[in-house]
């Protein structure tokens, strides 16, 4: 389990093929692995991963063609979220995220809207359509592993339009600041929500 809040940033060094997945390597911040253990659990860009190597400042991990298939950004060279398990005695800072992509988002609208000493960004998302019960005014979705709040939620025929405020704090302390229009992103829908609406999917049949 996870909270949504990073922990770093670090850098996807390297990616080898293996087996019909991929062996990537990444390089973190100084001292991030002081308490980290072979196959422990590390989320990159909001997909819990398991590391299988650690040396120096680096740690490895495998993927499946199955995770590539399912998430964007981890199939190639460049900055990443990082957040270590969470654990009983941490505090939520976010919400309860298991570190399980949903869904595959793409930016919509992404641009500064209040230029004043503390800043706001707005981050428009388009959702796949099929997320759109999960989503909700004030609640919680995990953008590329960032645990954000929902602003608003307006229903298209093809997908979920879903605008969240960025406080320039949020941008310089993960990837999400280098995000522009039309790029994809991993979504995670909120934990609760999803046993809300299977309790409600069983109640009704």
């Amino acid at each position: 389990m996870f909270t949504g809040i990073i922990t770093a940033v670090g850098k996807i060094q390297s990616t080898q093929a293996k087996g019909d997945g991929l062996h990537l390597t990444v390089e973190v911040p100084s001292g991030y692995l002081d308490d980290v253990a072979l196959g422990d659990s590390i989320a990159i860009q909001g997909a819990c991963m398991t590391a299988t190597q650690l040396e120096g400042e680096t740690f490895s991990f495998d993927i499946s063609r199955e995770s590539l298939s399912k998430t964007v950004g981890l199939d190639q060279t460049g900055p990443v979220n990082l957040e270590k398990a969470l654990r009983l005695n941490d505090r939520l800072g976010g919400h309860l995220v298991s570190g399980h992509v949903d869904g595959v988002g793409k930016v919509a609208h992404f641009s500064e809207v209040a230029r004043d000493a503390y800043g706001s960004w707005l981050l428009r998302l388009e959702a796949p359509k099929e997320l759109a019960p999960f989503l909700a005014y004030k609640g919680s979705i995990v953008v590329n592993g960032v645990s954000l709040t929902v602003n608003k939620t307006v229903d298209t025929e093809t997908s979920c339009l879903v605008d969240i405020n960025l406080i320039p704090h949020t941008l310089q302390g993960t990837t999400l600041g280098n995000l522009k229009q039309g790029d994809a992103v991993n979504l995670e829908i909120d934990l609760i929500a999803r046993y809300v609406a299977r309790m409600l999917e069983t109640q009704a049949k």
